[in-house]
């Protein structure tokens, strides 16, 4: 089979957005039109839903419910997990004296944000590791010098969406704590990690100084992110907010629909994981390969023996076929000849027998 172009690449790209457009039926789920999103958020508000600048209203009522499920005394809203976690590391550093913030090489805030902690922040970057998995205490230990503060991301997307055990976290967090850093959770997915650590989300939060979560991915709400920690730093954080122009004149119509994240989606997790355990299984043996292998929450690689561009195209085939999708666009793997995409289990692939998702996935193979 000839390799696709530039041209026929773009062309796949379009021939992509099209199939999907008329597909009726789709294994991750579709976010609803503009219409009916508005109509669900209106459905759901309380009577007296708007903020003033981030206070009050329903983005109050997530804070407070934020603050409760992750056992910390105060909690912040903000429209971007990006403008929360600069803040609460620059309220780290600028306590510590030291710009010096330890993280994972492969970590959100390094690999997807331009460059933001040093550019703004002036923060120096201490890598853990960059490899495929989560940071040991031995590497922390490896570190020398002060720090300001310990990232730790969970899951590790780029790495698969990988966890420590909760013997590994609290071993982690005890290095922390001896060193006197303060260690700060980047839990953007976190509402899905707690059936793999077997404990609950105040457990989890309660390792660390302070915790990021966000709302707009697992949880499927329109966006904005929460961070959560102690009064005074929570009150330094609420500051660098106003810096960095992430309090608009109102934010109800995210926190509405976080909130409704909250109580429709995070009750089903343990659910979705186990799903996502059961496709990946099941996928191992039709000849696909998985990672991590259980997968360690509801999302989890799969890599295919056949080159990105081959099966890309035997994809846009079977949905413009079918009226089916299965996932996003596949993508190159280290391995040549190997390609990989992300499966990320919702409420909506519930809906999907396990046998359709392999029988549609082996379809890639067989083209």
């Amino acid at each position: 089979m000839a390799y696709p172009t530039a041209s026929s690449a773009d062309d796949l790209k379009t021939r992509r957005k099209a199939a999907a457009a008329e597909s009726t039926r789709w294994l991750t789920g579709r976010r609803p039109s503009v219409a009916d999103t508005l109509r669900q958020l209106a459905d759901v508000a309380t009577e007296d839903a708007r903020d003033g600048y981030g206070t009050g209203g329903e983005v109050a009522l997530l804070e407070a419910e934020v603050a409760e499920l992750l056992g910390k005394p105060a909690a912040v809203f903000m429209p971007t997990g990006i403008a929360a976690q600069q803040s609460v590391l620059r309220v780290f550093a600028d306590r510590a004296g030291t710009q010096r913030v330890a993280v994972h090489g492969l970590s959100h805030l390094l690999v997807h944000e331009l460059n933001a902690l040093e550019e703004l922040h002036h923060l120096r970057i201490e890598r853990l590791t960059s490899e495929r998995r989560q940071p040991r205490p031995d590497e922390l230990a490896a570190i020398p010098g002060r720090l300001a503060a310990v990232a730790l991301e969970l899951p590790l997307r780029d790495a698969g969406f990988v966890l420590p055990t909760w013997d590994e976290l609290v071993i982690f967090a005890e290095a922390c704590a001896q060193r006197g850093v303060p260690l700060h959770l980047d839990g953007a997915r976190l509402w899905e990690s707690t059936p793999y650590l077997g404990h609950s989300l105040a457990e989890v939060a309660a390792l660390a100084s302070t915790v990021y979560v966000s709302f707009y991915k697992g949880l499927g709400g329109l966006s904005g992110a929460a961070l959560a920690g102690p009064e005074d730093v929570v009150a330094e954080v609420r500051r660098w907010q106003r810096r960095l122009g992430a309090n608009p004149y109102t934010l109800f119509p995210y926190a509405v629909s976080a909130r409704d994240g909250l109580r429709r989606v995070l009750p089903r997790m343990g659910e979705l994981h186990d799903r996502a355990v059961e496709l990946a299984a099941e996928l191992d043996r039709t000849g696909f390969r998985v990672f991590p292998a259980p997968p360690h929450t509801n999302s989890f690689r799969v890599y295919a023996p056949r080159p990105a561009e081959e099966i890309e195209l035997a994809a846009v085939r079977r949905m413009e076929a079918t009226r089916e999708s299965l996932v996003h666009s596949w993508l190159p793997a280290d391995v040549p000849g190997w390609s990989w995409v992300e499966l990320v289990v919702t409420p909506d692939t519930l809906a999907w027998r396990v046998d359709e998702v392999v029988k549609g996935f082996g379809d890639l193979l067989a083209d």
